[in-house]
Parts: C-alpha cells; structure tokens; sequence
C-alpha cells in the first residue's frame, strides 16, 4: 500500500458521551486503524512521505518496552513496505507491545541505559546509520517538524463549534500541531502525562516563536511521572469504561480524562460550552500493563 493511501483515513467519528451529568463529545482517533492509530497516525505520515521521497527502504526509530510509538511505527511500516528498526531503551524482554512489534516485522535492538540517553547525539545517529545501513530515523515519540505537520491535520475532523479542545502529551508533537491548527476562537487544554513544570517551555519552541494563543497546560494530572499510576486512576479508568463503553489507557488518555473531569469539578470549565476531547489511542499498551500490574483494563 502507498503511504498516501495508508495515512489517509475517510473518516474520524465523533461520539457523544455522558459521564457523572457532563455532556461532552470524544474525537477517537483511536478508531482510525486497529494498530497504528491516534496521534501517532498523524505523526508518522509525513516521516513516511519524506522517507519514500529519499528512496530509504528502512525505518528507524527509538522507544521504552511499551512505547506506543514502537507498535505504531511498526505496523506502519509493514503496510507501506517499509523495513523496520526499533532501538528499545534497557535490558532485552519480551511484552505484548514487542510481540506485536516483531509481529509486524520489525528488528528489536536493545542497548543500554546509557547508550540510550546518548541515542541522538551526531556520532551516535551515524553509528547507527552504518550499522543498519543507512535508514530513515524517526526520533523518540516521533515529534520533529514533519510530525508536526501532521498533528496539525487532526483538525480537520474537528468542527469549528467546539470552544474547547482537551488533549494529552508527552514529547508535545500532537499539541504543537493542535495549537497551530486550531481557529483564533478555540481553546487548547493540554494535560501533560510527563512530571515536571517544563512543558510549556518545550511547546514554545516547538511552535518555533510563532505567537499562538488560547492555549494551557495542566501538569498537576501526571500521577507520579511517566507511565506511573495510582489507585484512583484506575478506579476513575474502569468506572469511566463502565459508564460509556470507552476504554481509556493509564499512560496519555486516562490521566487527560481524569484531569478533565478534576477541572470541571473545580470550575475551572465552563460546562456549557462545547468540549471536545481528543482520544488520542495507546490502547494497545494496556495489555502489557494489565501483564505488568495484574489489572483486567478494558484494552478495546
């Protein structure tokens, strides 16, 4: 398949949901394809063009055990024909989210801690160029300027009506996108999944100086960092599956849902105007957190 046809989806549903008396609509972008769906769709797309217009036949990219990005990048590649390659941070397992990796053909190569935090500095991007002969590299997350481009496009399966827009994020590829593509009159809330206070640093300079506004971070919802959780958040994830029949995941949507609702709580949202928040897929790491943790999250 070309990459045009596979990063073209026809359509994007919106449902409408009511949880605890708060009407709201979700834009699932988890829907748009069984294995490579949500942000990292729309992240990928323009490194798969850029990649098909250089000629490379080979997709490299780096990530965590569980990364998203992993899984997507390598079912991706094996619809358009591409090979590919995942540098996988730590000591070599084996967990759903790899399993599926290598179910889509894609060469799992570990290294260590601290090969990994030196991955993209310029010796070590060319070392790995020569030893997987010269492929295509996708950052950490997939955010860089192409990916950008493509977050930007979710907004056109978003309405101008909808005042606000609710999103997660960890590198913030799919909120600078969002920030750039919205309209003047819409409001952009971004609940970063990542501790610290730094977000909204990273983003400006994403946007690359441009003077975007209506936009806020929300870094209070992270539960302890990065792929970290607590009880509240699973209750409030089974509770809200049970009540709308949508899966959330504990890394990036769960914690974005849960802020949400907090913020509403506090009246911090106006709860009569139109909110849409976006789901932003991941669903596919909830396996391995159910292996990991011996939870039975709703994985789909």
């Amino acid at each position: 398949m070309s990459v045009k046809k596979f990063f073209s989806p026809e359509f994007v549903p919106i449902q409408s949901v009511l949880y605890h008396e708060l009407a709201f609509d979700i834009l699932r972008l988890d829907k748009i394809h069984l294995g490579a769906s949500g942000n990292k769709f729309f992240k990928l797309k323009y490194n798969f063009m850029e990649a098909e217009k250089k000629g490379l036949k080979k997709i490299l990219t780096f990530g965590g055990a569980f990364s998203n990005h992993i899984a997507a990048t390598a079912i991706s590649a094996k619809a358009c024909g591409f090979e590919s390659i995942g540098i996988i941070r730590g000591e070599e397992v084996s967990n759903p989210t790899l399993e599926l990796a290598k179910e889509n053909g894609m060469l799992l190569h570990f290294i260590s801690r601290e090969e990994y935090r030196a991955k993209e500095e310029e010796r070590g991007l060319k070392e790995l160029g020569a030893k997987f002969d010269h492929p295509y590299i996708i950052p950490e997350g997939g955010t860089n300027e192409l990916a950008i481009s493509g977050t930007k496009e979710i907004h056109q399966y978003i309405p101008d009506d909808y005042g606000l827009i609710s999103t997660c994020f960890g590198t913030g590829g799919t909120i600078a996108g969002l920030i750039k593509g919205k309209s003047a009159k819409q409001k952009l809330l971004g609940f970063s999944v990542l501790k610290g206070e730094w977000p909204e640093q990273e983003i400006e300079k994403l946007l690359e100086g441009s003077k975007e506004e209506n936009w806020e971070i929300k870094t209070q919802y992270h539960f302890g960092g990065y792929a970290k959780w607590q009880p509240e958040l699973i209750d409030f994830i089974q509770d809200f599956y049970k009540k709308t029949s949508i899966a959330l995941d504990p890394i990036y949507t769960g914690k974005m849902m849960y802020g949400l609702m907090m913020e509403l709580e506090k009246g911090n949202i106006k709860s009569d105007q139109k909110i849409l928040a976006i789901h932003s897929g991941g669903l596919q790491g909830v396996a391995g957190f159910n292996q990991r943790f011996g939870f039975d999250l709703a994985e789909k």
